[in-house]
């Protein structure tokens, strides 16, 4: 079977911790096209990765799916690893991620290993994403001690700090020749891929015998702290997740539990977070486009809300 593979590499003034992560990339044991995409950086982080297979620099920070875009429209793996320049890798993470969707059949299209605290050893990052009633999509494990279990198992969705992806799966599910929705600019944008495979069939595949290591800057906690763009990006893309996604079924199932949230997030933004008002503004704005893409979408469905329900909770 073949493990050729393309990692994607996004960078925005990613310097400080680049130079370990193409390291710990190089050293993998399956080949690996190298695909660097910068976002208009004013650092280093061009210089750090000339020696890559394809580098593409930006004039402007396009976002992180706009990139990851452009870089898969270049890459020629069979699968295609999407890595943060904040991650870095075991040496067997791409051969055993690779070797255990192969195994599990070709509907596996996301794959991930176990993604532990790079600043906290021995705490999990991320084991998958999941999804809750209340809308919102969470990392397994986050935060908790890394209980070693070595069992394989279906996850909903993989995290984007260092996804696996079948090329199949990505020709699948690109929607108007889009694989990550460029209106999410970045975060979500990986929940997004995932609940739009699930829909069309695609499974996904957690690996625990398969390492990697991340620096988490981005957690609810830490929302108070974050720059006035990150929390207006995460405020439109809760509610563009759903918009595109979610089935008359799941949205009248899910109703008490999202209408809570929603409620809470709103008022939040009227009342503490003014700076993100223009995203419940740009939803409206964008509604006929949005509506464009749930219906590219919702035409070729293949599974119920029914079927995914047990995936909410």
């Amino acid at each position: 079977m073949e493990l050729s593979a393309s990692a994607v590499l996004v960078t925005w003034n990613s310097a400080a911790t680049l130079s370990r992560c193409v390291a710990a990339l190089r050293a993998q044991t399956v080949p690996v096209e190298l695909i660097h995409v910068d976002n208009a950086s004013e650092d280093d982080s061009v210089a750090l990765v000339r020696d890559a297979a394809h580098q593409i620099v930006n004039e402007t920070n396009r976002g992180f799916a706009a990139a990851v875009n452009q870089a898969v429209a270049v890459a020629r793996g069979a699968f295609v690893l999407l890595l943060n320049p904040d991650a870095f890798l075991e040496p067997d993470y791409l051969a055993r991620v690779i070797e255990a969707m192969n195994a599990a059949g070709e509907q596996f299209g996301m794959g991930t290993g176990k993604l532990l605290r790079a600043n906290a050893p021995g705490i999990i990052d991320s084991k998958g994403i999941r999804m809750t009633r209340t809308g919102r999509h969470l990392d397994i494990g986050q935060g908790l001690p890394d209980d070693q279990r070595p069992t394989t198992n279906e996850v909903f969705g993989v995290s984007g700090a260092a996804a696996v992806y079948r090329m199949s799966f990505i020709r699948d599910v690109s929607v108007d020749g889009e694989f990550l929705d460029e209106d999410f600019f970045t975060y979500r944008e990986d929940a997004d891929v995932a609940w739009r495979g699930r829909l069309l069939g695609w499974r996904a595949l957690y690996v625990p015998a398969a390492v990697g290591h991340h620096v988490r800057r981005v957690t609810p906690e830490a929302r108070r702290e974050l720059p006035e763009r990150i929390n207006r990006d995460s405020v439109r893309n809760r509610f563009l997740l759903r918009l595109k996604n979610e089935g008359l079924y799941l949205a009248l199932r899910n109703a008490p539990f999202e209408l809570a949230r929603d409620i809470l997030t709103i008022g939040a933004v009227l009342t503490v977070e003014r700076s993100s008002l223009p995203a419940l503004g740009w939803l409206w704005k964008n509604r006929r486009r949005i509506m464009a893409k749930r219906r590219a979408i919702q035409s070729r469905r293949k599974i119920s809300d029914r079927e995914l329900a047990g995936w909410f909770r």
